[in-house]
């Protein structure tokens, strides 16, 4: 988790961490978090602390040890002074000098490379060592610790799952929806309004009309899915981004997003055609208006 608490006052950025902690202690599971200038109550919080700067890692081991591993370099933190803020300027060309106590050894600056080296050869980087030496014993771990495919959900979880949000955006989007529809409505009226009482015949002449308004029909049904089009472009980065990371396959998010307007294409079309179609003056037979 990186810089989960930027933001947040040092109250709430508490109350998060302490549930981590809870969270992590529980279910024996490790929990990685990266703050900047943690409040010391925060700080405290910790059961292992990671010092890296310029890519290398100072510290690697117990809070309580962090302090006395700089005493010994020759660095000490002043009273009421948060370790937090100390230990990130000690290592700080600029701010190192202040915290020298060494008075009768002239100080000279410490650099980043120094302090990586010379923990790898202290006592909690040979311990760190060891530590990682060990093989991992693959029989100890819990069976989804593991994974052996791409995706950790089944096909039929993948495309529940992905449905579920399409519904949810749906459901955020029903103002369009429900505007698309009364648009509609109005514009089958006011077509209602010119082929009212024409009372066309069926020949070569009329012909044309029909075939035109059938023309009509359709450019309105297309046009009327253009914010659809809208809405799916604004969605791609997203979608491209999730796949890449391996969220969902590309057919999971498809099929669904595609089947769940169909019903709306077909409410549409109901308004659209119970509304114009005898009014123009096609066959009343039931048949030939399906």
């Amino acid at each position: 988790m990186d810089e989960i608490t930027n933001g947040l006052d040092s109250s709430t950025a508490f109350q998060i961490v302490t549930c981590l902690q809870q969270m992590a202690h529980i279910t024996d599971a490790t929990v990685l978090v990266s703050l900047l200038q943690p409040a010391p109550e925060t700080f405290d919080l910790f059961d292992d602390l990671i010092l890296m700067s310029e890519g290398k890692i100072v510290y690697h081991g117990p809070p309580d040890h962090l302090l006395e591993y700089f005493e010994d370099w020759g660095f000490r933190c002043p009273e009421r002074k948060w370790v937090a803020d100390f230990v990130q300027k000690v290592i700080s060309r600029k701010d190192q000098a202040q915290y020298w106590y060494h008075m009768e050894v002239p100080y000279s600056y410490v650099s980043v490379d120094v302090f990586s080296r010379k923990f790898k050869e202290s006592p909690y980087g040979k311990k760190l060592d060891e530590e990682l030496s060990e093989p991992y014993d693959k029989s100890q771990s819990h069976k989804d610790a593991l994974s052996f495919s791409a995706y950790s959900l089944s096909k039929w979880e993948l495309f529940g799952a992905c449905a579920s949000r399409e519904l949810l955006l749906m459901e955020r989007n029903s103002f369009i929806y429900i505007f698309k529809t009364t648009q509609l409505f109005v514009i089958a009226c006011i077509t209602m309004t010119v082929f009212l009482q024409t009372q066309m015949d069926i020949d070569v002449l009329h012909a044309n009309y029909y075939m035109g308004a059938l023309f009509y029909s359709l450019n309105i049904l297309l046009v009327d899915g253009l914010p659809e089009l809208a809405m799916t472009l604004q969605r791609l980065e997203v979608f491209y981004k999730q796949k890449e990371f391996c969220f969902y396959p590309a057919w999971a998010y498809a099929i669904p997003a595609s089947v769940l307007k169909v019903p709306l294409s077909f409410v549409e079309s109901l308004v659209w055609t119970s509304l114009t179609y005898y009014v123009i003056g096609y066959s009343p037979e039931a048949k030939r208006c399906t």
